[in-house]
């Protein structure tokens, strides 16, 4: 499985970005693909995620700002992020487990500026 994302930026802090995370390889679902974010100096955390049932999950401190959504036919998971603040400066990496694996994407940087 090979994830690759994309959509970083540099961002005013109130302003929005829009991150996607294509997969390919053996992965036949977008259901179980997360996104996690690591800031300097912190441990990585998870930022979103799609359910095995196809659901969503968020991490608390980006409910009601941040929307995970994806497409099956192209295998590809997006992160809308709105209302963004400077806390919100990460790498961000899409993760999947498949066959008890963890796979991860390269990662994209955003940066929001105050």
């Amino acid at each position: 499985v090979q994830l690759q994302a994309s959509g970083g930026g540099l961002v005013q802090a109130g302003g929005s970005l829009r991150l996607a995370c294509a997969a390919s390889g053996r992965i036949r679902s977008i259901n179980g693909m997360d996104w996690y974010r690591q800031a300097p100096g912190k441990q990585r955390e998870l930022v979103a995620g799609i359910t095995s049932s196809g659901g969503t999950n968020y991490g608390d401190s980006v409910k009601g700002r941040f929307a995970i959504s994806g497409d099956n036919a192209k295998k590809t998971i997006y992160l809308q992020m709105d209302s963004l603040k400077p806390e919100d400066t990460a790498v961000y990496y899409c993760h999947v487990i498949r066959e008890y694996f963890n796979y991860w994407g390269q990662g994209t940087q955003v940066t929001v500026s105050s």
